[in-house]
Parts: structure tokens; sequence; C-alpha cells
């Protein structure tokens, strides 16, 4: 598992593996909010946490076209199918190794794509830590898709109709536990939530989408 993770690691953090193409489009999704809201710092302020997790959740979704794909393409998914490691920790070493090529760095960036929204020290905190507990859940959710789509044309955008009913309960968890602090109300219920729901992706996703790969044709 850890070979798969370091191959997997590698793959994306080369040029064509999508690593840069998300932090990028991170880049763009945030940057081009100020001139669509125009130039008031309170409501960029107040939007910023919805904005960073909206420009997380779809820069995701840019990476998890790939993540069965490039297997596919090559003949080693075929392999990981029939090999000797359980089909169902292939999957987690997978989910793991693009959420620490391009999902991490998307996170380690938030704060300082919240400079642009007018984001506070501690709201920017905020945010950091929801993204780290949040965002497994959106890679463990997408693998499904990913694995349903993976020898269908076009699939890239099956998986985003997939995903993203599914992650609407995260996306509303993460922000309302950001919007909770900011209010002085409980940070903790909407993000001990949060946790459980990334907890229980970790178990369902690479279930299903282990099933989902084994009924791939």
């Amino acid at each position: 598992m850890i070979a798969l993770i370091r191959r997997d690691v590698a793959a994306h953090l080369s040029g064509a593996g999508g690593a840069a193409t998300g932090l990028v489009f991170f880049l763009a999704v945030v940057a081009t909010m100020p001139f669509a809201l125009g130039p008031d710092l309170a409501l960029l302020s107040r939007l910023g946490p919805a904005i960073l997790w909206i420009g997380a959740l779809l820069s995701t979704l840019l990476a998890l076209d790939r993540l069965f794909q490039a297997d596919r393409e090559d003949g080693s998914l075929d392999i990981l199918v029939c090999g000797p490691v359980p089909l169902v920790l292939v999957v987690a070493a997978k989910c793991a190794a693009l959420w620490l090529a391009c999902v991490l760095p998307l996170v380690v960036a938030s704060p300082l794509f919240g400079l642009f929204l007018g984001l506070g020290p501690e709201a920017m905190a905020r945010v950091l830590v929801t993204l780290l507990a949040g965002t497994p859940a959106l890679v463990f959710i997408g693998a499904v898709g990913a694995a349903v789509s993976v020898s269908l044309p076009r699939g890239g955008l099956l998986v985003s109709v997939l995903v993203l009913p599914l992650a609407i309960p995260v996306l509303i968890f993460g922000i309302s536990a950001v919007e909770a602090a900011g209010r002085g109300l409980p940070f903790a219920p909407p993000f001990l939530i949060l946790a459980a729901l990334s907890l229980l992706f970790a178990v369902v996703g690479p279930l299903a989408a282990a099933a989902a790969l084994r009924h791939t044709d």
C-alpha cells in the first residue's frame, strides 16, 4: 500500500497529474469572486468561508476524474483488481494519495487565498481546520463516482453529477462550523458531525468503489 501511495502521489504531482491544475483552479475561483460580488469587504468576508469551501470542492472534482482512469488506460487497474492486496485497501490507498497530492495543497493554501476575501486570522484558521476534517469525505465520496464512471466515455462529467448531491452535507456542516464560531455559537457540534462524515465515508466509500470496480468491463 505504501508503494502504491508513493506511486500515485508522484503521478499526481507530475505535469499531467492534475495537482497543479486543481490549485490554479482554486485560486481562479477565489480571485474572481471579488470582481463578481463587488468591493464590499464586509460581504466578501461574510461569504469567504463558503467561497473557499466551494472552491475546494470544485477543485477536488477536477482531480477525481483521473483517480482510476490512468490505471485503466495503462492496464494496471486489472492487475490491482486481481492482485493479492484487497481491492478495498487499494482504493483506500489511492484515495489517500490523491488527498495528499491534490487536496492537501488546497487546504494549506486556503488561509493565503482567504486574504483575497478579507478573512481575519481566526476565520482563516477555522476554514483550515474544517477543510482538514471535511475534504477526506469529499475524496472518498468521489472515489465511488470515479469507480462507477471509469469505463464510460465522458466519465468526468458523470463523476460530478454523482458526487455533488452526496457532498452537500459535507459542505453544509463545513460552512456551518466556520460560521457558528464567527457568530459566537459552539464550534464543536457541526465540526464533530463533519469529522464523523469523513469517518463514515472512509469506511463506506472504498467498499462501494471496490464493488463498482469489480463489475467494470
